[in-house]
């Protein structure tokens, strides 16, 4: 990807989170139809971020306005906290977004964790090749849906029970 594609593709962690876990609640978050507010679920992510991890000098540091990590452990691991396994490839892909970005700044020799407190489980993510791709192909996809006229037609999944974007989506 040259440099002029990857400052126009990128994006928010969030948005490549939300690839991973809905097309249709990428479109509307991307449309600024934000209903995370009001969800119990995400209420308890944030208390979960507030209560972990404490100790940790280094939290939630903000690069260009876009991207949001978690935590930087030691001189080389980011980190990304979340609530449970069950969304486990929206959140890889998402710190490898973040790896990725920070690599395009110039910043090499860093590797991911995903973090589980709850379930007490850590998770590696190395930012490989094929990593790479897979994060140059997310931004393409994330870039085409948001252009969208409207938002994709979806199929209904489990997960949707518990979404912020339910009512909206299937009344």
């Amino acid at each position: 990807m040259t440099e002029e594609e990857f400052v126009e593709l990128r994006t928010n962690g969030i948005k490549v989170n939300y690839y991973v876990v809905c097309r249709k609640k990428l479109w509307l978050y991307s449309h600024d139809i934000r209903l995370e507010a009001e969800s119990d679920r995400v209420a308890l992510g944030r208390l979960l971020h507030e209560r972990t991890y404490r100790e940790q000098a280094r939290r939630e540091l903000l690069i260009d306005s876009l991207i949001k990590i978690d935590l930087l452990e030691g001189e080389g691991k980011v980190l990304e906290i979340k609530y449970s396994r069950r969304m486990k490839e929206a959140a890889r892909l998402q710190v490898l977004y973040y790896l990725y970005y920070l690599k395009r700044l110039g910043v090499t020799g860093l590797t991911g964790e995903l973090r589980f407190p709850k379930e007490r489980r850590r998770e590696p993510v190395w930012l490989t090749e094929d990593a790479e791709r897979e994060v140059e192909e997310a931004l393409h996809e994330i870039r085409r849906i948001e252009q969208l006229p409207t938002p994709p037609r979806v199929e209904f999944m489990p997960i949707c029970r518990s979404c912020a974007y339910a009512e909206l989506c299937w009344g």
